[in-house]
């Protein structure tokens, strides 16, 4: 375990003296406070992290659209909080090769995919991995594609129905799948009786921005979460109802489209559309109320945060907080009517993997709290939302240098981790 010792530059020992010696802020359990020059662009910016005066931002890396202002009073750089509460961080299990998504069975077990190869593994509770589930059906593994989301049909525990999404090869191209399969726990497991429920459209040929999350709502339908391709040819498409590129679909569980859709009858409209406009989102995550939040992917600048409502356009590209990777503008202006805001946004980026909102009671302090997992941001933060907007900010775990893939809450009320990249671990985070 690591200590919690103090990691300070000369340079900021002498900015403290010059301050009139501010009250010392708590040091995170479990991680190393330090400071770093913030170098790089976008999603290679490092972000400044460590102890900081009361109510400043974490983030004080300068942004790389600095002309683009928030709409309104912390929509971005919200007050840096420190958990007070202590904390341990377990490795669990691995290594894993690319892992995208850990969800638990109803005995304790969990699943976890890795991406590139295409694979479905048992994790026991002790972190052991069993062989590889067998049915998994061939996926487009390269760059961001391969198999991602797993989650169990709210009925799993007598139907035995798990869901998977997964970049597809076509002709054409490839785009998105969502395959529903019996799990067979037997040695070697496998999924039988598959059915793809969805599957994005139009085909493109890229292997960047196809999203992949799944949510089950509370009322049974499927929320599944689409980027719109990255290339041009698909970015275009992202507010056309004619496309499923860049938006939020429902569907039944069966791949059914519900009648009470906000396009069903539209013409041109892809009736499982349920909201536009989005980049690319791969975190959803329902809130106590049951209301669905997504963390979606920005360009070089403007990650945003966004509260999920029924047929709302949320503006990519038209509106936004970012610029291209060449720094040349995407757009004219952070407003336009009849778009929404984001209820927050970073610039620079954290480059959000997934997102959870904690509803345990072990960690008393986190609950109600939105978790994100950070990938170029190399960290896991924390989101104080009241009356949904975000009144403080945390990047835990920053110590351990790693990209964070997934965060979920299990059963039990820990909170589970996947990192990423060839040596992916499963992690737990338990009070101390």
């Amino acid at each position: 375990m690591r200590g919690a010792s103090l990691v300070m530059t000369a340079t900021f020992l002498s900015f403290l003296a010059g301050c009139n010696k501010p009250s010392p802020q708590p040091v995170q359990p479990d991680q190393e406070t330090k400071v770093v020059p913030a170098k790089g662009h976008g999603q290679a910016t490092e972000p400044l992290v460590g102890p900081i005066p009361r109510g400043e931002p974490v983030e004080t890396a300068p942004p790389n659209v600095p002309e683009f202002k928030p709409a309104f009073p912390e929509q971005t750089r919200a007050p840096g909080v420190h958990t007070q509460q202590k904390f341990r961080v377990l490795e669990l299990g691995g290594p894993f090769d690319e892992p995208w998504a850990v969800e638990f069975l109803p005995d304790g077990r969990m699943f976890v995919t890795e991406k590139h190869a295409g694979k479905l593994l048992v994790i026991t509770k002790d972190g052991k991995s069993s062989a590889a589930v067998q049915g998994i059906p061939s996926v487009d593994g390269r760059d961001q594609g391969g198999l991602l989301d797993v989650t169990l049909s709210p009925g799993h525990a007598t139907d035995k129905l798990i869901y998977l999404s997964y970049y597809e090869k076509r002709e054409g191209g490839n785009g998105l799948a969502v395959l529903r399969a019996r799990f067979n726990d037997v040695s070697p497991p496998r999924i039988t009786e598959t059915q793809v429920i969805f599957r994005m459209l139009p085909t493109l040929d890229s292997t960047k921005h196809a999203g992949g999350r799944l949510v089950f709502a509370k009322d049974g339908t499927l929320f599944v979460t689409l980027g719109e391709r990255s290339i041009m040819e698909g970015r275009v498409q992202a507010r056309d109802l004619g496309s499923h590129l860049g938006k939020i679909v429902r569907i039944a569980a069966d791949g059914a489209v519900p009648s009470d859709n906000p396009f069903v009858g539209k013409k041109g409209a892809r009736p499982e559309i349920w909201t536009l406009g989005h980049r690319n989102v791969l975190g959803a995550a329902l809130d106590a109320k049951g209301r669905l939040w997504a963390i979606e992917m920005g360009p070089r600048g403007g990650d945003e945060l966004n509260l999920i409502e029924r047929g709302n356009d949320y503006g990519w590209p038209t509106i936004g907080y970012g610029e291209e990777y060449s720094g040349e503008p995407i757009h004219e202006s952070t407003t336009a009517e009849g778009l929404q805001q984001p209820v927050y946004y970073w610039d620079p980026v954290i480059s959000p993997g997934a997102l959870m909102i904690y509803g345990g009671e072990l960690f008393p302090e986190w609950k109600g709290n939105f978790f994100v997992a950070g990938l170029s941001s190399q960290a896991l933060i924390r989101l104080i939302v009241e009356d949904d907007r975000v009144v403080g900010e945390e990047r835990l775990l920053t110590d351990r240098a790693a990209r964070i893939r997934d965060v979920i809450e299990g059963p039990d009320g820990y909170i589970y981790l996947l990192t990423d990249g060839g040596e992916g671990k499963l992690l737990k985070l338990a009070p101390q």
